[in-house]
């Protein structure tokens, strides 16, 4: 019904016209004194000649309309796929769409051909900037005092930002990256783990994996990388105590001592760039290990539910899909 009254709205001149000719027969028949059995016959005839216009027009008008529906839902086929036109000022829009549209497609070309150049400048970048630390590393090697040590571990933090940077880049094309393959958790935490052991050690904190699960469908690359950024965090916001790794129902649990996610900063965690308290209370927060474990883990079909609490530390648990869920993906 919402249909026809549209339809009937968009052809209101033409029905104010059928009007306007149906007073002026009763006017004139009234006025040269005609019979008014042949008034009605008369206005009965102009009904239905109108009738028919309408109805043929309308049947013309919903196939475009559905047309333009089926368009809308899949913009790839504009310009070339639009109906034709019925009369010249439809004509003129569709013109104008088709202009529009190419307009359209080679802005998109131009930005897609530059992210694509900053996006292989960056890849360079990283891969370049490697270079003068792992010379660094080999100079620190020879040195065993305590300024060493330190140097050591700033060297490792410069390392992984350039290493986040280069997974910030890869995300905006993982499914491309991926590698699915069964995957045994031990290796890839003791891995994680012995990737951070040097601010383990520095900091004093304990670090135990429980046995963990083997045979789990996902990428060990990927799932490698949000291990090591939920251990970043626990290191970075854990002065005393240590992480523990462990299974818990099937799912891969990491939890810390640390000082913890205030309840009201837990909904916005994973948002790119929020920092929440403890973002504020160190200066040094970005918002973008969270942000960039969530979007891996969405790639892989992984939930990722955090509990957390001011001071009560934090527990991250990692729950992997069924093999049934993951082939239909």
């Amino acid at each position: 019904m919402r249909r026809i009254l549209q339809y009937l709205a968009s052809r209101r001149a033409l029905i104010f016209l059928f009007a306007f000719t149906i007073v002026i027969v009763r006017v004139l028949g009234y006025l040269a004194d005609q019979d008014m059995v042949y008034v009605k016959y008369e206005t009965a005839l102009i009904a239905f000649a109108f009738a028919c216009i309408l109805i043929a027009d309308g049947v013309r008008y919903e196939k475009m309309r559905r047309r333009m529906e089926q368009i809308k839902k899949r913009p790839e086929l504009v310009p070339r796929e639009l109906p034709e036109p019925p009369d010249v000022l439809c004509a003129d829009y569709d013109e104008l769409v088709r202009t529009l549209s190419e307009d359209g497609k080679r802005l998109r070309a131009g930005q897609l051909a530059e992210s694509e150049e900053q996006r292989e400048y960056y890849t360079l970048w990283v891969h370049q900037i490697k270079t003068p630390i792992s010379a660094m590393q080999l100079l620190l090697d020879d040195r065993d005092d305590a300024q060493a040590a330190l140097l050591k571990q700033e060297l490792f933090k410069v390392e992984q930002y350039a290493d986040l940077a280069l997974k910030f880049i890869k995300l905006g094309d993982i499914s491309g990256d991926l590698v699915i393959e069964q995957c045994d958790l031990n290796e890839i935490a003791h891995a994680a783990v012995k990737k951070y052991s040097l601010l383990f050690v520095y900091r004093k904190l304990s670090v135990r994996i429980e046995p963990l699960a083997d045979g789990i469908p996902s990428d060990s690359m990927w799932l490698g990388f949000i291990l090591g950024q939920l251990l970043s965090n626990a290191v970075k916001y854990t002065k005393t105590g240590g992480v523990r790794i462990y299974m818990d129902g099937g799912a891969l649990v990491v939890g810390d001592t640390g000082i913890g996610i205030r309840k009201e900063d837990l909904p916005r965690i994973f948002e790119k760039g929020y920092t929440g308290y403890n973002g504020r209370m160190d200066n040094r927060a970005s918002g973008i290990g969270l942000y960039l474990v969530k979007r891996a883990a969405d790639a892989l079909n992984i939930r990722v539910d955090v509990e957390s609490g001011l001071g009560e530390g934090t527990r991250v648990r990692l729950t992997f899909p069924e093999r049934d869920e993951f082939i239909q993906m």
